[in-house]
């Protein structure tokens, strides 16, 4: 029996009784991800062009929560996104597996979309939603699918942002390079050997596949970035409390 566990509420991973990161907390840490400076910005500017009776509203309040809330804005957006794409996710297990389910409106387009890409492209589930872990490198993390299509074996993530980047080489990368992954009795498995990562973008508009093109490379930069990661809180501690001036003199 396995002793990893996930805390769906905290989103934390415990092995063999001790706190062990995640994949993306890591590459959080250990990543710079300028673009989410330009998106925050984008999103405040967005809302005050946008709403400008809600802007009003605001400035009634004062000029310290008016801030406040403004500042808010981009986390607000970011938590609706999570909520969709947890919500795409859930779907998108279902019906890979051929299970009945009940879609919303709101993401009736997301599902065709990803039903006609199943079909087009002959899509085989082999594993879906699976904890994996590493005892040698010390991480954690849960992969969207693997599945065989086309011939071969793809190590797969759904994203549903607005784009895909290809830092999320070294998310799938990761998955692939763990040691086990958590069966249905809780048994650790060897994780399948894959010919072929990618990310799957599912949106309103359609369905696409992005294929990874090193999978070898995306795995060493993983580890430079899970080593910048896990150096944060040594670099951190370098600063020491200031000197003193020596105490002058007095004059005789």
């Amino acid at each position: 029996m396995t002793t990893l566990k996930f805390s769906e509420k905290a989103h934390r991973y415990w092995l063999d009784g001790k706190p062990i990161p995640g994949v993306t907390t890591l590459i959080n840490k250990g990543l710079p991800k300028p673009q989410l400076t330009y998106w925050s910005a984008k999103c405040v500017a967005e809302f005050v062009i946008d709403k400008p009776d809600q802007v009003e509203a605001l400035r009634a309040m004062g000029r310290g929560p008016a801030v406040a809330a403004l500042k808010n804005v981009p986390w607000q957006e970011r938590d609706e996104a999570a909520v969709r794409g947890t919500a795409v996710h859930a779907l998108a297990e279902d019906v890979i597996h051929g299970r009945e389910v009940d879609v919303p409106d709101h993401l009736l387009a997301h599902v065709e979309g990803y039903v006609r890409w199943l079909d087009a492209f002959g899509v085989e589930p082999v594993l879906t939603e699976r904890q994996v872990a590493s005892r040698t490198y010390w991480y954690a993390g849960t992969f969207d699918a693997i599945v065989r299509m086309r011939g071969e074996t793809w190590l797969l993530d759904w994203k549903t942002s607005r784009a895909v980047y290809g830092s999320t080489a070294l998310q799938v990368a990761a998955y692939a390079g763990a040691e086990f992954y958590v069966d249905d009795d809780g048994e650790e498995q060897p994780v399948p050997e894959v010919d072929r990562i990618g990310v799957v973008h599912v949106t309103d508009a359609g369905t696409r596949l992005h294929p990874f093109r090193d999978r070898e490379a995306a795995w060493k930069d993983w580890r430079h970035v899970q080593w910048v990661a896990n150096s944060v809180p040594r670099i951190e501690a370098q600063l020491e409390d200031a000197l003193e001036a020596p105490a002058q003199e007095s004059a005789a």
